[in-house]
């Protein structure tokens, strides 16, 4: 199993800070550094600076958002990034949500797994270089009745292959992601729930596809919290879990409240909810169980977390990606090296 680093979103104060995350993480043999967007930083500028800053680990989007780009547009993004970064380059991708997809880009939120599809298919066609035409039914590449015409990408990116990554969560999602990339983004995992939840959902879509999981990367985001107080590191990220829990969507589309509720907290999901809705963030942070909390982070001593790795990397796990909390960056670093030491007392370095 492989580990990764998610510097979430750039302009939050820490963005010095992150860029000696990464160098860090890059020194200390990191697979891949994530960067996220919403509706602030976007992550191929962000990227693109880690990577001049950078030796070998790989650059990630995680995700670029399926409504803020064309399919043409992120094909040239990852073909520009990828010869930049001299072959370093993942392309992740996601729909977002409703509240962003219509309030902040105007498109419509619909039929988002065929909309998917077809972006990946328009990907994938535009990186082989050949002159790109498409019929869909979300996409018409060229334009019937106009001016336009079949175009074929100047751009070399350094590999024939970039890989594809979707962040996915329901059932669906997670069978097509399985058909039709080549790994997965998850969120909130847990190691106890990791089959039931996603990886049996993404098996099903490999043998669609008349493949199996190997070489498919699993790759889920995990905060990583080290010292020997397990409910005093789980309260640092009751926000956060509110936040995704209660908040993420609306009351009849927030794919982590459904995440927690197949989880088998049920009710729990509903109170979270109700609350964080409502106003009451804190009373939200207060109603999340800690195990919850503890399921899908990883807190802890060393020891500790190097047999949530272990149980991470029995489940299907090959990228474990850490989100290393801390107040200041010597703490981060801390985090970070904690995490090497993990994997090798795990045995899975």
């Amino acid at each position: 199993m492989r580990l990764g680093i998610n510097l979430g979103y750039w302009g939050a104060g820490m963005d010095a800070d992150n860029l000696a995350v990464a160098q860090e993480a890059d020194r200390l043999g990191y697979a891949v550094c994530w960067a996220a967007e919403a509706y602030g930083s976007d992550a191929p500028t962000v990227l693109s600076w880690v990577a001049a800053q950078t030796e070998r680990i790989d650059i990630g989007s995680a995700i670029l958002q399926i409504p803020a780009r064309t399919p043409a547009m992120t094909a040239m993004t990852a073909a520009t990034l990828d010869s930049l970064s001299g072959g370093r380059f993942r392309l992740g991708l996601g729909v977002s949500g409703p509240q962003v997809s219509e309030g902040w880009y105007g498109v419509k939120f619909d039929k988002p797994l065929a909309r998917t599809r077809e972006y990946v298919d328009i990907v994938r066609k535009a990186m082989t270089r050949e002159r790109l035409s498409y019929e869909g039914e979300h996409w018409t590449l060229p334009l019937p009745g106009g001016p336009g015409k079949p175009l074929k990408l100047t751009v070399h990116p350094q590999r024939e292959h970039i890989p594809l990554y979707i962040a996915a969560i329901g059932p669906k999602n997670l069978q097509q992601t399985g058909e039709i990339a080549d790994g997965a983004l998850l969120i909130f995992p847990s190691a106890d729930h990791l089959e039931e939840t996603a990886v049996s959902h993404l098996r099903a879509g490999r043998e669609k596809a008349g493949k199996t999981m190997e070489g498919f990367d699993v790759c889920p985001t995990l905060p990583l919290a080290v010292g020997e107080d397990v409910g005093a590191l789980a309260d640092m990220f009751r926000p956060y879990t509110a936040l995704y829990v209660g908040g993420m969507g609306s009351r009849k589309q927030n794919f982590y409240n459904q995440l927690a509720r197949r989880m088998g907290y049920e009710k729990e999901a509903v109170e979270i909810q109700d609350k964080y809705l409502s106003g009451d963030k804190d009373g939200a942070a207060a109603a999340i169980p800690q195990q919850l909390i503890d399921q899908t982070t990883l807190l802890g001593s060393v020891e500790r977390i190097a047999e949530r790795m272990q149980a991470y990397a029995a489940a299907g796990v090959t990228t474990l990606t850490l989100a290393p909390a801390g107040f200041t960056l010597a703490d981060r670093v801390a985090s970070l090296r904690a995490g090497t030491e993990a994997l090798e007392r795990a045995g899975l370095a």
